[in-house]
């Protein structure tokens, strides 16, 4: 098996060990190029070593650019790189599927120093990651509006929902879905009016992600519903929470979305 600069062949059995050395300092600038890398004739390959390591950061940044693109257009392209520069130094990608890449970066902007000016930033993140996780979950079809009306009203209460493979839920303090979408879309992106705290359902009911913002506690019964609460006690809970709640629309506005599969009686 050749080595990764091409040079010289290793046997089978070298492979763990020679990347166990060769990998770590890929995505660390300051350290020197590992000795059992080498060129034609044992010559130091600490340049080409060093293209290969400029080459792994940039192929992750643009990863992450691809993914947070309304993130990347509010903070600019400058800002962004150099944000997702010091990510990648941090936190490199644990699996070989390039999407899979950039879950740990909305946190990631939660610490960042310079981003503190910016703390709706990292909810903004959150709703892109969780597009792309629902752009790549398993199909499923959705349940039918109309199932819960074959349920007898005095069982209503025990239904429990199986949520979509694709749904998520995002919760903000800040307007999150509204500065998500703005920046997602092309064309120039007006002043914010609001500052309210805005939710966001993900869901995929056919073949494209769907972003919707949820009414005032529907997040808060959906968060529920989705970790297999029976409706009764969710809708105690969020109608506690937020005294507002309008709970036929709220299950009316996922059922619609496509957010579960199927429902079940508990009890």
């Amino acid at each position: 098996m050749p080595s990764p600069d091409g040079t010289h062949p290793m046997p089978a059995g070298c492979v763990g060990s020679y990347a166990a050395g060769f990998v770590p300092p890929l995505l660390a600038p300051d350290r020197p190029t590992p000795a059992l890398v080498a060129g034609p004739n044992g010559k130091a390959a600490v340049k080409r070593f060093n293209v290969y390591r400029n080459n792994v950061t940039v192929s992750l940044i643009e990863a992450l650019a691809a993914t947070f693109t309304a993130t990347a257009r509010i903070t600019g392209e400058a800002f962004f790189r150099a944000m997702a520069r010091f990510h990648v130094r941090e936190t490199p990608p644990t699996s070989p599927l390039l999407f899979e890449y950039g879950r740990d970066f909305p946190d990631f902007i939660a610490r960042y120093e310079h981003a503190q000016s910016m703390p709706w930033l990292p909810d903004v993140a959150r709703i892109e990651r969780a597009w792309l996780d629902a752009y790549h979950a398993g199909d499923a079809a959705g349940l039918p509006p109309a199932a819960l009306s074959l349920i007898a009203p005095e069982r209503l209460g025990d239904v429990l929902f199986e949520a979509h493979p694709a749904t998520r839920l995002v919760r903000s303090d800040y307007p999150a879905v509204t500065i998500f979408a703005a920046n997602r879309r092309s064309g120039p992106v007006g002043r914010i009016e609001t500052s309210a705290p805005e939710s966001a359902l993900i869901t995929r009911p056919d073949l494209e992600v769907v972003v919707r913002h949820l009414a005032p506690g529907a997040d808060l019964l959906l968060s529920r519903l989705l970790t297999g609460v029976p409706l009764a006690v969710a809708a105690t809970e969020a109608g506690r929470l937020c005294p507002t709640l309008d709970l036929s629309a709220a299950i009316a506005t996922a059922l619609d979305a496509g957010a579960f599969t199927a429902i079940h009686h508990g009890g």
